[in-house]
């Protein structure tokens, strides 16, 4: 990962999303872009993505460029 800092439990905001999502999550990171880190994926076999509980509800996983540290 390209931000050592971030890890289980760490508090991070959505910059970007580089997919589609559901309109759902797209008003979920309008009222809020912060959550909180649960966990690691792989995301094509060598890529790491990071699965964050939002704090207006519900998770997702993002690709690392796509979240900073809050």
């Amino acid at each position: 990962m390209s931000q050592a800092a971030i890890t289980i439990g760490s508090k991070v905001r959505v910059t970007r999303v580089r997919d589609r999502i559901p309109a759902d999550l797209v008003a979920a990171l309008k009222a809020d872009a912060t959550g909180t880190v649960k966990d690691f994926r792989v995301t094509d076999g060598k890529g790491i993505g990071v699965v964050v509980e939002l704090s207006a509800g519900g998770t997702s996983w993002f690709f690392d460029d796509e979240i900073t540290p809050a």
